[in-house]
């Protein structure tokens, strides 16, 4: 027996995991901490573009002469690779929800590098969102044994997931071209909205492009079969979509109230489609999902209390109907808030505290 075989026993027998989702593990893992850092790097990118030329949030895209910029996307790009690699190897329900991480890692970077302060219930929220993903892992489902890409195909082509597919595709094109150009700039959830819906779509894909490769490199040619080219088409098309309405979500609005609903959003979109599309759950008995259910709820209990401490201004209640700036004055780029509106006046409300910011998921 080869060593290679010795370590996989070795795991399965003390983590309860096999071999294929520790591999995954680790990949989400280091895609987390490079996604994490990319949001800060690609932040204050858009910050030094946004005071020199029109802004991402309002069409511009001078960002994309910005060495910064481009520095945090290479970041994103590295760990979107090691994401895109971890769906070979483990199921969307394992991969995905540890995502929360990066919100974890940008958290501290933000306090650190953009002066956006973590509160106390901000490290609890890191600390919710840790144990979460850790009840997720321990009970995520073994990895699907599949054989061909044309295997995947015939899974994405069922009734259930096209009726899935098209529904996504529709609401995704009402938001682009009816919501939009009127309430883009006012509405958090029409940009987010885009991003999450069409990054289910490309997440799916993703993982079955993963497993084209992943069968091709060892020794199962997928690259001859057509379908392995229209993921690849969709997979493109996806991710260009969803980061121009990422760039736009993180110019426009305060990055502590994009990171999480983004990722509870997108989270909670991809788990369905993987359910639908692979049929994850039907490797597991209602013990394992309903504890993997409480894994998630607890992740987004920690990113919610990421989101109210970022929303939280020191000295004022924070029920108070205020935001914190989008931009901080640092770096010369002048100070921005969230415009609101009052319930009693309906008069536009702006946050009187322009020196603190925060950041994304």
């Amino acid at each position: 027996m080869g060593g290679g075989q010795l370590v996989g026993r070795w795991v399965e027998s003390y983590t309860g995991m096999s071999a294929d989702n520790i591999k995954g593990l680790l990949l989400a893992l280091s895609s987390s901490l490079f996604i994490g850092a990319s949001f800060i790097v690609k932040k204050k990118g858009l910050k030094k573009a946004g005071a020199s030329g029109v802004r991402a949030g309002v069409g511009g895209y001078s960002y994309l002469l910005e060495p910064l910029w481009w520095a945090g996307m290479i970041t994103m790009i590295v760990g979107e690779v090691a994401n895109f690699a971890a769906y070979a190897f483990a199921p969307a329900i394992l991969v995905t929800p540890l995502g929360a991480l990066s919100i974890i890692i940008s958290a501290v970077l933000a306090h650190i590098m953009l002066r956006e302060k973590l509160h106390i219930f901000g490290i609890l929220g890191c600390i919710l969102c840790v144990v979460g993903s850790t009840t997720i892992v321990l009970h995520a489902p073994p990895e699907r044994q599949i054989e061909s890409v044309a295997e995947v195909w015939d899974l994405a082509t069922e009734p259930a997931f096209l009726f899935y597919a098209a529904v996504v595709l529709a609401a995704a094109f009402v938001l682009i071209f009816h919501f939009v150009p009127q309430y883009g700039q006012t509405h958090i959830m029409v940009y987010i909205g885009i991003c999450s819906l069409v990054g289910s779509l490309s997440v799916m894909s993703v993982k079955a492009l993963g497993i084209a490769l992943k069968l091709t490199f060892s020794g199962m040619n997928q690259l001859v079969y057509p379908q392995t080219w229209v993921f690849l088409f969709v997979v493109i098309s996806c991710i260009v979509t969803q980061m121009n309405y990422l760039n736009k979500a993180l110019d426009t609005f305060n990055t502590a109230v994009v990171s999480p609903i983004y990722y509870t959003m997108f989270t909670s979109l991809t788990i369905l489609a993987s359910v639908i599309m692979f049929k994850d759950w039907d490797r597991q008995n209602p013990t394992q999902i309903v504890t993997e259910m409480c894994g998630f709820v607890t992740i987004l209990s920690g990113t919610f209390l990421l989101h109210k401490t970022k929303d939280m201004v020191d000295g004022l209640p924070p029920n108070l109907p205020i935001r914190l700036p989008k931009h901080a004055d640092e770096d010369g780029y002048a100070a921005e808030g969230i415009p609101l509106r009052s319930a009693a006046d309906s008069i536009p409300l702006r946050s009187p505290r322009t020196t603190d910011s925060f950041r994304t998921a």
